[in-house]
Order: structure tokens, then C-alpha cells, then sequence
């Protein structure tokens, strides 16, 4: 497994991390065993960063880490996150970044999670309520209490960074980052770059397009997370669909797998990006962390950079991990 750092000063991380949305259930059912011997999978692979968040199957993702965890915590550098509501596929989603709430949120992760100390916490910080200065100093007291280790930022701007970064530094932030877009700011990743934070590649195979599995024809569960996203309509899954099969072409010219392909192009952004691709399937699972050990040449970035320019279709706005 390829290695990187989350941060100058951060620990040392498998290039590739696992994503958890898909264990709880956001794509389709899984029986909490089959859960539990993937997330073991990942870590006998070499994995070691979990991304997850305490809304996911209302705790019951983190209680499954935990679980898993128990004896090898020290192994693995853990992500979750606070600050976010979801009731439902797709929301509604409510932001409370209020300090107390924040506090709250942390605990109930700590019991989850079986520790005494969260790895690296994100916050979502697009609760217009509260001024960031007030979220970020708030869970800053928490890190000075041995509560969490580093602090990270669920979305976000540039100048919420720079503000968040001010008050205490921030190490990582968790935005969607795909081929398939909408990617981040320039001005976000160059912000990133120049603080020394991490960048956790969200959705990185764009909830599974980017794989070739989603169709046009392809129907979802009733309670599939992608229903409320506006770029998986039949209608605007079939016009990418010729850009979809140029990936394809792509890939199949290095011998590839389209996931693999677009992973990878993702890795040529920079050691700091960080893809965490979420999945319930070990095959699936075994085909995402392959990608750490490709190296695409330059005609084949190039053309993946003309074929998914920024996409006018974007979802709404919605946690981004």
C-alpha cells in the first residue's frame, strides 16, 4: 500500500482511505456483518484511514468502527465529524455548530467509537448561525483536553479556511472531489497547499458513475442517497454518458478499470489529496486501493481533464463526505 501524510506534521496514511456512507445503507442494503468484515478487509489491506461521520445510520457506522477497532486502535487514523443533521436520503440536512452541541456530538462519537480521543474531527461548518471563530475555538478546548487530536473542516470556502486556520490549525478538509465534479475552488486547494492541509477526496468515484455500474437504466432503492442528487436524473446520467464510455476507452487502452482510472487521477493532484471511496462490496473494495499502485501518463491526464470539465449540473448542498 502506498503511503502519504495527513498534513507536514500529521501521521502517516495509506493513500487511499475507506469511505463509510456505504455501510450505512446510502447505496443500498447491507447486513451489519458483511459491514463488519469489509472494514476488517480494508485494515488486513493495509488501510489505515476511516472516514466516517456520527450521522451515518444514525451512529450506528461508528459503533461498527468500534467494534472492529477494539484492540488495534492504535493502527488506524480515524475521521468523523460533527456539526450536521440528516434525516433522510439526501436530508434535510441541519448545521449546529454551536460549541455545546459540538461537544455533545464528540462524546456520543467517543462512546461509539470506544476511545477517549478522536484522531482527526471535521467540522461542517455551514451553520450561519454561529461564527466559525466560535465553533473552531470551541472544539479547539477540546483538543487542549485530549478529546480529539487534530481538527479538519467538512466543506468549507477558502476564506473559511483561512479563518478556521487562525483561530487553530486545521489539518485536512473533507470536500467532494471527482472527475465528475463539482470540484473544489482553485483558490481551496491552493489555500490547502500553502497551509499544509490535507484534502479528503469525498465521492471520488462520483457515488459510483465513475465506474461504469450506474447506467442510464439503472434504477435505485427507494432510499438511495443519490436520488436527491440532481446529476443521477436519467435525463443527465445519459448525456454523460458518452464522456463515460471515453473514460472506459481510456482505461481499457492502459489495461484498467475505469474506478481505477479516475482514483488515479486524482492521486496526480497532489501526495496532500486523499481519495476515502466508500463501498459494500470487498471486490469493489480490493479494485479502489489497486489504484495506489498506477501512475497515468500525461496524454492520458490531459485527456481526462478535457473530457470532465466542471459540470453545470451540481447537487445540492448536502454534507460533502
Amino acid at each position: 500500500m502506498r503511503h502519504t501524510r495527513l498534513g507536514p506534521a500529521g501521521p502517516v496514511v495509506s493513500a487511499v482511505g475507506l469511505g463509510t456512507l456505504a455501510l450505512s445503507g446510502a447505496y443500498g442494503p447491507v447486513e451489519p456483518h458483511d459491514a463488519e468484515r469489509l472494514v476488517r478487509r480494508a485494515l488486513d489491506a493495509g488501510v489505515t484511514l476511516l472516514d466516517t461521520a456520527d450521522f451515518y445510520a444514525d451512529g450506528q457506522v461508528e459503533s461498527l468502527i468500534g467494534r472492529v477497532l477494539a484492540g488495534r486502535s492504535g493502527e488506524v487514523v480515524v475521521c468523523t465529524r460533527g456539526g450536521a443533521r440528516v434525516a433522510g436520503p439526501g436530508g434535510p440536512v441541519v448545521f449546529d455548530g454551536r460549541p455545546r452541541e459540538l461537544e455533545r456530538s464528540l462524546h456520543a462519537s467517543l462512546r461509539r467509537l470506544r476511545t477517549d480521543c478522536v484522531d482527526l474531527f471535521h467540522l461542517h461548518c455551514q451553520d450561519t448561525r454561529v461564527p466559525l471563530e466560535e465553533s473552531v475555538a470551541g472544539l479547539a478546548e477540546l483538543v487542549r483536553a485530549g478529546k480529539i487530536r487534530r481538527l479538519g473542516l467538512s466543506g468549507g470556502t477558502t476564506e473559511q479556511v483561512r479563518r478556521a486556520h487562525a483561530v487553530h490549525p486545521v489539518s485536512a478538509i473533507g470536500v467532494e472531489y471527482s472527475l465528475w465534479g463539482p470540484p473544489p475552488s482553485p483558490g481551496l486547494l491552493a489555500a490547502a497547499r500553502e497551509l499544509g492541509i490535507a484534502v479528503i477526496a469525498a465521492r471520488p468515484l462520483g457515488r459510483g458513475f465513475l465506474t461504469g455500474r450506474v447506467r442510464p437504466q439503472a434504477r435505485f432503492e427507494p432510499d438511495d442517497w443519490r436520488h436527491a442528487d440532481p446529476r443521477f436524473h436519467p435525463d443527465h446520467r445519459h448525456s454523460s454518458c458518452s464522456r463515460l464510455q471515453e473514460l472506459e476507452s481510456a482505461a481499457a487502452q492502459l489495461d484498467l478499470g475505469a474506478g481505477r482510472v479516475a482514483l488515479s487521477w486524482l492521486f496526480s493532484r497532489g501526495e496532500h489529496v486523499i481519495p476515502v471511496p466508500s463501498t459494500r462490496d470487498p471486490v469493489h473494495l480490493e479494485m479502489n486501493l489497486a489504484a495506489a499502485s498506477v501512475e497515468l501518463p500525461p496524454e492520458t491526464l490531459a485527456r481526462l481533464d478535457d473530457l470532465f470539465p466542471a459540470p453545470h449540473c451540481v447537487p445540492p448542498e448536502s454534507p460533502p463526505l
